[in-house]
């Protein structure tokens, strides 16, 4: 899974292209939103295709900014703060979270400035709290 980071402009309309863009093409949109941005509105949509979808997109003149690695992350829904003690401890390794969403199966997804050490972050996480 990768996320697609996606400028559409901000104006009714131009979600739902994207969305039967997408559709059409039989490419999931597995978790993600929309944020707008002024005359711009950006989107992040968690995909099994990335680049399928961005050839798709564009072919409709819709730009797929960047394609991104995900973390994604099984936090505890029966402990409050799990949010913020996750991303603490991202922050306390200098990990920058860029994206954070939530997908289908209630998962966190963060697109992070550090890849590598986010992944090892989020590992260390899982088995300090699987235990």
């Amino acid at each position: 899974m990768q996320d697609i980071e996606i400028l559409l402009a901000n104006k009714p309309g131009e979600l739902a292209h994207m969305g039967e863009t997408l559709g059409k093409s039989k490419i999931s949109l597995e978790g993600g939103g929309v944020f707008q941005n002024g005359e711009i509105a950006i989107a992040h949509y968690l995909v099994e295709e990335a680049e399928r979808a961005k050839e798709e997109l564009a072919k409709v003149q819709i730009v797929v900014r960047k394609i991104n690695n995900v973390i994604i992350q099984k936090l505890r829904q029966d402990v409050p703060g799990q949010l913020g003690m996750f991303c603490r401890r991202m922050a306390d390794a200098n990990v920058n979270i860029l994206t954070q969403y939530s997908d289908h199966s209630n998962q966190l997804i963060v697109v992070v400035d550090n890849y590598e050490k986010g992944i090892q972050v989020s590992q260390e996480w899982t088995k300090e709290w699987q235990s």
